[in-house]
């Protein structure tokens, strides 16, 4: 055993000796603590379910997916009655689920889905193909608003190609931009298009940059950048600091239009501050709601609320899931969306 496993053990047997458990023992794997999106899905999920009876655990394997794997299998070694998962790379989880099955142990995959596996019995997430799509709305509200009639100049990002959500948010944007593009409305200037060509692994915002930088040097010397599509508000901070380091966003050089997702309190800032334009923001105490009933009905042998059959084919079989409504957030409804809802409070944004 490893020393990263025998003081994954450690833990967990710390956790499993504070008391006697209530309704069961529900393990919580999630990616990083890197996004603050993530620290907040974990910390409403725990919430959550000890106010339902559960006991749980809550371990962040930090992008590293050997690290995610040994924390799932101290899980079900640990005697728990229940995986909520979050996938660091959602293909490579098959042997730890088939190890949970065997010990009877039901698996919801959370926000992103799990694939190649028959053991995933039901996934909580966003309509992330929606989520795409307003981006791509948000994206061409920011361009007329702030360029005119076009055509436009664009760039586009994706996200992790192991994260399945991240084909679902460049397909739904490219379902809004592909005929404008096909128009002549939209020009992506350096020809990158593809999740093949523009994804970005991790999620990682370095990553981003360095692209962004690249970009600009090899295609924008005698062009200008009306507009990028960030499906994440961690890449969008970075692409931001590309745009600005070559003199965008003073002067008489406006800022382009940057896009976001996840609503994460530095790009509020950024869109109060005149730079990214837009987020979305999907509300992780709902996601959590929704996964703490899915668990819940399970363990007691009943149905799971669900909304959607068919979108969320795993390559082994369609995920039963619930599907949750995003929203768009700009500098004009950040208030109302964010602190009215009681998401932020105003200390944290100003």
């Amino acid at each position: 055993m490893t020393l990263k496993s025998i003081l994954v053990s450690t833990a967990l047997a710390t956790t499993l000796a504070t008391g006697a458990l209530a309704e069961g023992l529900v393990g919580i794997a999630m990616p990083t603590k890197s996004s603050a999106r993530w620290i907040s899905d974990g910390e409403s999920m725990v919430q959550q379910f000890e106010d339902a009876g559960y006991e749980t655990i809550l371990q962040y394997a930090e992008d590293d997916i050997p690290n995610q794997l040994a924390q799932i299998e101290n899980m079900i070694t640990n005697g728990v009655d229940a995986l909520v998962i979050a996938a660091i790379d959602g293909t490579t989880l098959s042997n730890a689920l088939e190890n949970a099955h065997f010990a009877g142990i039901e698996v919801i995959a959370y926000d992103r889905l799990i694939r190649d596996s028959e053991h995933v019995s039901y996934y909580a997430t966003f309509d992330n193909f929606k989520v795409g799509v307003q981006q791509a709305e948000t994206l061409v509200d920011g361009l007329k608003e702030r360029f005119g009639d076009g055509p436009y100049n664009v760039e586009l990002f994706g996200g992790s190609p192991d994260d399945n959500n991240a084909y679902f948010f460049y397909d739904g944007a490219m379902s809004v931009l592909q005929p404008m593009i096909d128009a002549g409305t939209v020009n992506i200037v350096s020809g990158q298009m593809g999740m093949d060509t523009v994804g970005t692994l991790r999620w990682d915002g370095a990553v981003a940059q360095a692209r962004m930088d690249n970009l600009l040097s090899a295609h924008y010397t005698d062009a200008t950048v009306h507009g990028v599509l960030s499906p994440y508000d961690g890449l969008s901070i970075g692409i931001l600091s590309s745009l600005k380091g070559v003199g965008y966003g003073s002067g008489d050089t406006p800022m382009p239009i940057v896009t976001g997702q996840d609503a994460e309190v530095p790009s509020v800032k950024s869109m109060l501050a005149g730079e990214q334009y837009s987020t979305i923001f999907k509300d992780t105490r709902e996601l959590a709601r929704v996964t703490v009933g899915m668990v819940e009905a399970v363990l007691e042998g009943g149905e799971p609320e669900i909304n959607d059959t068919s979108t969320y084919d795993n390559g082994v079989k369609v995920v039963p899931s619930y599907l949750l409504e995003p929203l768009k957030v700009t500098a004009e409804n950040w208030e109302e969306r964010l602190i009215d809802s009681g998401y932020y409070t105003m200390d944290q944004i100003k």
